[in-house]
């Protein structure tokens, strides 16, 4: 039978993901992709790095899309995530609003999703820095 992975191990994978949802959502952005689609890989890159992040503080995984809730636990172990409450907040509202049914997709301003997708970015690097 396999070793059970551990707590980093599963971190590591979850920002891995989520890195990976930010770099897809980036090369979307830069080809024209459509920006429903990249506010919602904004969101899963943040979900996913924090509760990497939160993995590593012995946080018990949780099933939630709701940034508000993971940044506010975050703010928990680390007074510094408090800068991402307002992002957590806006980009859980697109994620809610443009992954279901009904209506057609969002079509946001460009300039809109590329000053958003620049907040994982500073997410992760912030996370990294609580990790090292």
């Amino acid at each position: 039978m396999p070793d059970k992975p551990n707590h980093k191990t599963i971190s590591e994978e979850w920002f891995l993901r989520g890195e990976h949802d930010l770099q897809s959502a980036e090369l979307l952005l830069q080809q024209g992709g459509p920006t429903d689609t990249i506010a919602i890989l904004a969101q899963q890159a943040a979900e996913k790095c924090l509760k990497g992040y939160l993995l590593t503080q012995g946080w018990r995984l949780q099933k939630t899309h709701d940034l508000d809730v993971l940044v506010t636990e975050a703010i928990m172990h680390d007074k510094a995530f408090e800068q991402f409450l307002d992002f957590a907040r806006v980009v859980s509202a697109y994620y809610l609003e443009d992954r279901y049914p009904p209506g057609p997709p969002a079509n946001y301003p460009r300039e809109e999703i590329a000053e958003l997708i620049g907040e994982p970015g500073k997410l992760i690097a912030r996370i990294k820095e609580a990790t090292r």
